[in-house]
């Protein structure tokens, strides 16, 4: 009967037994986990004999300090007693991993144990196949059939084989270094048959191969000695699993012919190529087997297979393959080939082939084994599948299997790969109560766990236990040391722990050397790291594929590049090359040093030594930075018909746009155009990256647009992200949300950082809720963002929406995620909880913080005071800023700041004083936005003052104005019309070198206007142009109106039709502007002209628009257009106010219709409308303007008919009785709008001045300022400021707080005169102390055709007061204080300021309008007179004159006239001659005079006159 068997490197041999075949689960079928090397056995009837040594022999153990081995041979070796014999076997083609040095102290158990199956195996297939060949030596002839019985001595020399093989073996071990063998074996003291030799050859290599060589050549050298093929199958396989290759290679060549062709020789010198992945060979040999006729076996393809997996990495389906070939030849795959298939996939860590061959296996019906198992479990183990590897561990006794020490090492090794610490613990104290003691396997797995965990103190007492225990560490032992404390950079120990080693007597290993390098470079000690690998050299160990890279990688980034490359030569000699990294490390040090020539000879190695293509040379070149020769490589590739890489491609044109290198790149894109059809989506994706990169923004997004309607892009989201990130830096954020939406409907998913670009955008776009479920999305996929400032983000702008109760489901999530929600998170509740003035809710939240922490900070603070301020509980801020120092907490700079600024808001100056002063006081200085703060609500205070002292004070602590504070100073004297020092801010603006901005020209413009200077300001406009700057609408506005009070109408015209065709889309106002502007000045055609060029422009005129039509109508004297007017309004519209009666009725009154007016009014109470306030202040208006009385009294009968007779009553009744009916009146107009009440009061106070009813006129005054319908503080006495302001009064109810405000005056003199009496100069002081000057502001505008500037200078000067124009600005009336206090106690006029009704009423109208002055009656013809004769006089001048009879006053001004010309003469003498003078002087020659009777003096003149009054 015959059977196979298999023996694998680092395993024992498949033991049979014609007795206990049912029983090898227990005691044979062994397999190791790694690849196999398999022979044939062929069983005679006689090899029972044989069988035991092979049994024997696996049950030695090699102890070898340079070499490792776990074997696991026989099964009374294998339980319990263990030991680990060679650690890292040879692996020519691992990757090169610098940090992963070392991480392979589990391979040895397996690939160790592989061996000793080895030797084992071919032992056993020798001791089969060459039975006939002894049979034949020991009697002396050949043995002609197949089964001969064996005679007496024979039987005998075949039961004490083992004492005589042991004999020699202990011998010839026991020899000292200097002795010989043949001094043992030519003593012959024992008979050995050749089989015999054979096992003294293959003991003695157990232990020392130098040994069993010369056995062997002792034996080749003896006459008696036939050379046979198993003695020389023996020797090749203790030389290759001793590693001697050459030896072993010289030995077969020498072998006779007839002995080397036979398959176990064969199979034997395949082991020894397979051993070291010598794929190439191992198939030359096979090939030479079948050229020779000699039939290979399944011990050949296994030992094939072996090699196969060992040459190199497992591609996909290799294993399958392999078994299909294995099938192909005629032959069945057993036990040992998946064994061997099973055991290469574990230590390649390869699941998906390891499953696909146990898949096989089950498939044909061959029963796993106990190896099977443990292969299986180690590869489950490595593959990070420990709860399937312990599923295989319970299914495996299920089945009938006993674990040994290897199955409890493999399922410990997949829980320490995994960290789990209490798995191991277990493992290890379920293994220990089996009878397995921890062997070195053990220890070491525990060893390199602590090591990865970074636990070196508990790695270190396993180690210190493993040596109490006996067990005595070997090289694993300490390489997994070296490793684990190189990684974590303690490099000190790690060269402890060699030292130790070295004096241990423990040789290193390859691995062990390497380890330490890698520590050493790590630790970036490259002298210690290059001793190092000259001492490895010097011990005689050959430098592997990692030692090389660690070594080279050390050189490059110490760009050491000499050292480098004479390395890097001596690597490609040995037959090594260096990975990809490794490479691209080298391209970049070499560009770095701009060494192209180097460049192009490592790309040469790469292509020829390497084997590498043009597209994988071009992607490493793309890495090293080498982008110039990686798009040559990549046009290279492209010709050779390789795919277009996306990376390589995009590497290199971000390389070309960085450099400004579009040229190339659009170049190398065009060329891939052509020759890369297929990749056209991705070209012309690169098209849109390169143009982003480039700054082409605007074309990058043309490209995307035009191609992503003929197809989609590809899967990446690079290019969408680039673009968006182009769209976020160009503010383009609907953009952005497009190519988004373009993305999602492709179906790609975005990465993380585009989440966040995209959270930005949607949060800049104002749409938080986007941007929340954004979140929320990514967090569904796992993506959770690190920088909390995207959520704080999404927060704010919830907050600036008022959202805030989905700013509060924001942060429930963030609860839910994190134990601790960041600080930043609570402050931005608490602002959005601000911003909506939830001041409650965002209290909760502060006290949490403080509760529970993190603790508020000053953001926090803020907030609290900004909900306060938005809910505007500003009266509580006081309170809370208390209970916060209460806290602890300080008050900082910035939230005063808040408060200062919330006040400012407020207008509250007092509080913002106060705060100001009290920053300052507790050490904070002033910021430039306090400042600004300050300035700016002073400034809109018309504080000049306080303004003044505030930038003087800025500029003493170092801070120069910006441009927003000098445009608050502009808006400040520009509203107080102090226009000089609004030109004087503007010249320091341009002193500063500041550039004036829209609202510094806007304002400079409108003051020009204000001060009747719009040419000026046209003038500043045209600047503004060319700065680049467009006034505003408004600005236009102010322009046309100055320039039609100007009577500028062209300019005006002008500037309204450059409006109109540069397409600006105005307003109803504008035309309404120009309609004023017509009607004033009388043009009432173009008034008329300009409805139609509103409806051309789109605007349809309203009831305002028809309203100033009527109103031009009626102040051009065309009452009857202004009727036509409105009847056209009564067929528009069904119901009609009082507004548009009042302008007709008004202007049927002012053209002295009042028959007609009183007409009007009946008619419109037939219409329906009821006369209210408007039709009550036009009657009152005419009759304050009629000539008699008697006309007055018909039309205020009038206004009595339609059912308003308080002013017939005040006309006639007495005025006392009826203040409750007048104030009841006022009260009632008060709310109303189009000021209802003002403008009643107005035409009221004027009708009573007019008709001497003044104390009446008085307290209506009175009565009006209690009401708050005339400011309170229309004169200012009291308040030390004696200026007083009548703007927009009318002329009467100016009249009369001009004389209320004298008699305030004047009262208030004479009552400190009383108390200061025993001072000298009780007359020139005051109560209250007034300024140097006294302003009286009268405006310079019209009311109802009357100027208020006028009537009070007028006035004022004809009862000689000190009162002079201003020469600075227009619209005022300044007197020195000192001249007016003198005045008002020695004039004549101020004798008596008291106001009083007249006994009666006069016949005709006391006052009189004449060229826009509401004047005296009898004052009329002397006001003529010199305003015509002698223009401006001096207010004195004025009086007096204005005081003299007819005939003087004729006689006066002829000789002030004499006097001029005499004057000029003697200055024309002189030489110093004014134009202007001459000419006023010629035209007051050409007037002609009347002399005019005497009068009185002066003090009769006055009496007279306030007689006649």
């Amino acid at each position: 009967m015959s059977f196979t068997g298999v023996l694998a490197l680092a395993t024992s041999p498949l033991f049979h037994s014609d007795s206990s075949l049912s029983s090898s689960s227990s005691s044979s079928d062994k397999v190791r986990k790694s690849t196999c090397l398999s022979c044939s056995l062929t069983q005679t009837p006689s090899t029972s004999s044989s069988e035991q040594p092979n049994n024997d022999s696996n049950t030695s153990q090699i102890n070898n300090n340079n070499k490792f081995s776990y074997s696991r041979a026989s099964p009374s070796v294998r339980w319990p007693h263990l030991k680990l014999s060679e650690t890292y076997p040879s692996a020519p083609h691992t990757p090169v991993v610098v940090e992963d040095a070392g991480f392979s102290a589990q391979l040895s158990d397996s690939d160790s144990e592989s061996k000793e199956e080895d030797n084992g195996d071919v032992g056993s297939a020798a001791l089969g196949l060459d039975k006939n060949d002894e049979t034949q030596l020991v009697l002396g002839r050949s043995s002609k059939t197949k089964a001969k019985k064996m005679t007496k001595l024979a039987l005998k020399r075949a039961k004490d084989w083992r004492e005589r093989v042991r004999f020699y073996t202990d011998r010839i071990l026991g020899l000292k270094s200097d002795e010989f063998v043949a001094d043992v074996l030519d003593d012959r003291k024992v008979q050995m048959t050749p089989t015999d030799f054979c096992f003294v050859v293959k003991w003695v290599g157990q232990k020392s191969w130098q040994r069993a060589l010369e056995v062997y050549e002792w034996l080749n050298l003896r006459h008696w000695y036939a050379p046979n093929a198993r003695m020389l199958a023996t020797i090749l396989a203790v030389l290759g699993k001793a590693n001697q290759e050459a030896l072993a290679v010289e030995i077969y060549t020498r072998a006779e012919p007839e002995i080397g062709n036979t398959v176990q020789v064969y199979n034997a010198m395949m082991g020894v190529y397979a051993r070291n992945g010598r794929f190439k060979r191992v198939q030359e040999l096979l090939n030479l087997m079948r050229e020779r006729g000699c039939e290979p076996d399944l011990v050949s393809l296994n030992t094939l297979i072996n090699a196969r997996l060992r040459s190199g990495p497992m591609v996909p389906n290799l294993a399958i393959e392999l078994l299909n070939e294995v099938r192909r030849s005629g032959l069945r795959p057993d036990i040992i080939t998946y064994n061997t298939l099973i055991s290469g996939c574990a230590r390649e860590s390869n699941l998906d082939e390891a499953v696909k061959v146990y898949a096989d296996m089950e498939a044909h019906n061959c029963q796993p084994d106990l190896w099977t198992y443990n292969a299986m479990i180690s590869v489950y183990g490595r593959c990070g599948q420990s709860s399937k590897a312990e599923q295989l561990f319970k299914e495996l006794e299920s089945k009938g299997f006993f674990p040994d020490a290897v199955t409890y090492n493999s399922l410990l090794y997949a829980f320490a790969r995994e960290l789990n610490i209490e798995k191991v613990r277990d493992i290890c104290e379920d293994m220990v109560k089996m009878g397995f003691a921890k062997d070195e396997m053990t220890y070491n797995t525990i060893i390199h766990m602590y090591g990865k965990q970074g636990q070196h103190d508990q790695a270190q007492q396993v180690y210190q236990d493993m040596k109490m225990l006996g067990r005595i560490p070997d090289a694993v032992t300490y390489t997994v040391l070296i490793d684990s404390l190189g990684k974590e950079n303690k490099i000190t120990e790690a060269a402890n722990v060699m030292s130790e080693m070295l004096d241990s007597g423990v040789k290193p290993t390859l691995r062990t050397y390497s380890a330490l390098m890698c520590g050493y470079a790590k630790a970036g000690k490259q002298v210690e790291a290059q001793e190092t690998f000259d001492c490895m050299i010097r011990s005689g160990i050959r430098p592997d594929h990692l030692a090389y890279s660690v070594l080279l990688d050390i050189f490059l980034r110490s760009n050491e590049t000499k050292k480098a490359m004479t390395l890097y030569q001596e690597m490609l000699h040995d037959g090594f090359m260096p990975d990809n990294a490794l490479y691209e490390v080298m391209l970049r040090v070499l560009g770095s040093e701009n060494k192209l020539e180097t460049i192009e000879r490592v790309i040469r190695d790469m292509e020829k030594v390497g084997g590498m293509n043009a597209q994988v040379i071009s992607s490493i070149l793309v890495k090293g930075e080498c982008y110039d020769h990686a798009a040559k490589m990549l046009r290279l590739a492209i010709t050779s018909g390789y795919e277009l890489d996306r990376e390589s491609l995009f590497s290199i044109l971000s390389s070309y746009s960085s450099c400004g290198r579009h040229l190339e790149a659009c170049e190398l894109l065009a060329f891939l155009k052509e020759h890369a059809p297929s990749s056209n989506q991705l070209i012309t994706e690169a098209m849109v990256v390169i143009q982003c990169k480039a700054g082409e923004f605007d074309g990058a997004l043309a490209e995307y647009s035009n191609s992503k309607g003929f197809h989609s892009f590809s899967r990446s989201c690079t290019m969408y992200e680039i673009l968006i990130q182009g769209c976020e830096k160009n503010e383009l954020f609907s953009e952005a949300s497009q190519v988004y939406s373009d993305m999602r409907f492709y179906g790609i998913e975005p990465s993380e950082h585009l989440y966040q670009i995209m959270v930005r955008i949607y949060c800049n776009m104002g749409f938080p809720e986007t941007a929340h479920h954004l979140i929320e999305q990514a967090a569904m996929k796992g993506i959770l963002f690190d920088n909390i400032s995207i959520c704080v983000d999404v927060i704010e702008v919830y907050g600036k929406l008022k959202l805030w109760q989905k700013a509060e489901s924001l942060v429930g999530s963030l609860k839910q995620r994190c134990k601790t929600v960041d600080r930043k998170v609570w402050n931005a509740l608490i602002q959005a909880y601000a911003a909506s003035g939830c001041y409650e809710r965002a209290r909760v939240i502060f006290n949490t913080m403080t509760r529970d922490g993190p603790s508020p900070t000053v953001e926090s603070v803020n907030g609290l005071l900004q909900a306060l301020i938005v809910d505007g509980r500003l009266d509580e801020i006081y309170v809370l800023i208390q209970e916060l120092q209460d806290m602890g907490f300080k008050i900082s700079k910035s939230s005063i700041l808040l408060m200062l600024e919330a006040f400012a808001r407020a207008g509250n100056i007092f509080e913002v004083k106060k705060i100001y002063h009290g920053m300052k006081a507790a050490g904070y200085f002033p910021t430039m936005n306090s400042f600004r703060i300050m300035i700016k609500l002073l400034s809109k205070r018309k504080q000049v003052r306080d303004v003044e002292a505030m930038v003087s004070e800025m500029e003493e602590a170092g801070f120069k104005p910006d441009l927003s504070i000098w445009n608050c100073m502009l808006k400040l004297y520009a509203g107080v019309e102090d226009y000089k020092k609004t030109v004087n801010v503007y010249q320091r603006i341009k002193e500063a070198e500041l550039q004036p901005d829209e609202d510094t020209y806007n304002t400079l413009i409108i003051m020009y206007c204000r001060d009747r200077r719009p040419e000026e300001g046209l003038s500043l406009m045209h600047e503004m142009r060319r700065q680049g700057l467009e006034p505003k609408l408004n600005t236009y506005k102010s322009l046309i109106s100055a320039f039609g009070k100007q009577q500028l109408l062209d300019q005006a015209e002008e500037l309204f039709e450059e409006l109109r065709s540069s397409g600006c889309k105005l307003d109803r106002s504008f035309y309404h502007t120009m309609m004023k502007l017509y009607r004033n000045s009388g043009n009432h055609a173009k008034a008329e002209m300009l409805l139609s060029v509103m409806k051309e422009a789109g605007i349809e005129p309203n009831f305002a628009t028809m309203h100033l039509l009527m109103v031009s109508y009626g102040s051009s004297g065309q009452p009857e257009e202004a009727e036509k007017v409105l009847d056209n309004l009564k067929v528009t519209d069904s119901y009609l106010g009082t507004l548009p009666y009042s302008s007709v009725i008004d202007a049927y009154l002012r053209n002295g219709d009042y028959n007609t007016g009183i007409q009007k009014l009946n008619e419109m109470k037939r219409d329906g409308p009821e006369p209210d306030h408007r039709i009550w202040t036009c009657f009152i208006r005419a009759a304050s303007l009629s000539q008699q009385t008697s006309e007055a009294f018909v039309l205020l009968n009038a206004l009595r008919d339609a059912g308003f007779d308080l002013p017939i009553r005040l006309m006639k009744e007495k005025s006392e009785s009826l203040i409750p009916d007048v104030d009841q009146c006022l009260e009632k107009l008060a709310p109303l709008d189009d000021n209802a009440a003002f403008n009643f009061v107005n035409a009221l106070g004027d009708l009573l001045w007019a008709y001497e009813l003044r104390a009446t006129a008085s307290w209506v005054f009175q009565l009006a300022v209690k009401r708050g319908i005339y400011n309170h503080d229309v004169f200012r006495v009291a308040d030390k400021d004696w200026g007083a302001d009548f703007r927009k009064l009318s002329a009467g109810s100016a009249l009369v707080g001009l004389t209320l405000w004298l008699d305030q005056m004047q009262a208030t003199f004479f009552l400190l005169c009383k108390v200061l009496v025993q001072w000298q100069d009780a007359s020139l002081e005051g109560f209250p102390e007034s300024p140097k000057s006294v302003v009286l502001i009268t405006g310079t505008s019209e009311y109802n055709m009357v100027s208020l500037n006028s009537t009070l200078k007028t006035c004022l000067w004809e009862i000689g007061s000190p009162f002079l124009p201003c020469k600075t600005r227009s619209g005022l009336l300044v007197a020195k204080a000192h001249s007016l206090r003198m005045w008002l106690k020695d004039s004549p006029f101020c004798l008596d300021l008291e106001l009083k009704d007249a006994p009666a009423l006069p016949e005709s109208n006391s006052m009189q309008l004449i060229d826009g002055c509401f004047l005296r009656r009898g004052l009329v013809p002397a006001f003529k007179e010199i305003k015509e004769k002698l223009e401006l006089v001096r207010p004195k001048k004025f009086a007096r004159l204005a005081l003299l009879s007819d005939e003087k006053r004729e006689r006066v001004i002829q000789a002030d006239i004499e006097g001029r010309k005499e004057k000029l003469e003697k200055m024309r003498k002189r030489g110093n001659v004014d134009p202007r003078r001459v000419n006023r002087i010629k035209k007051l020659r050409k007037r002609t005079y009347r002399r005019p009777a005497m009068l009185a003096n002066t003090k009769q003149t006055v009496s007279k006159r306030r007689a006649l009054d």
